[in-house]
């Protein structure tokens, strides 16, 4: 199974914008933060940028947050990435003529929609701010 580390990475991105705000910008020196390539940095800010998270001036590493640190949930850059936005996945392919496989579906579709509405609650809660203030407090303790 592939997983997509696009939360973690616009999440990343933000966290960095607020931590070297007055430091290199450019998505290569966030990539290299990340360990990844640009483009992908290039990508996600540009959704980013589409849902008003953040500002980025072409041709100029001057990008900055649009919205307050404390203001922005984790939700909301869940929400501003161009993925899938099911956290978890039933397997559609079941033998619909077994006991299981013809009712899985729909019974793990209920509890995978509590599961997941208690997920984006709780998504909701959780700032950048939050996770800033975290890293920094994680790194004045090494």
């Amino acid at each position: 199974m592939k997983y997509s580390h696009k939360l973690s990475d616009a999440i990343h991105i933000l966290a960095y914008l607020v931590i070297y705000q007055d430091a290199d910008l450019s998505s290569k020196a966030i990539a290299a933060s990340i360990e990844s390539n640009a483009s992908v940095v290039r990508n996600l800010m540009s959704d980013l940028r589409k849902a008003g998270l953040i500002t980025t001036q072409p041709g100029s590493a001057t990008t900055t947050l649009s919205v307050e640190p404390s203001k922005i949930t984790i939700f909301d850059v869940f929400r501003a990435i161009n993925m899938d936005h099911d956290l978890l996945h039933v397997d559609p392919k079941t033998n619909p003529q077994c006991i299981v496989g013809g009712n899985i579906q729909d019974a793990l579709n209920i509890y995978y929609d509590d599961i997941q509405q208690a997920a984006f609650h709780r998504m909701k809660e959780i700032t950048i701010q939050n996770i800033t203030d975290d890293i920094l407090s994680r790194h004045r303790a090494k």
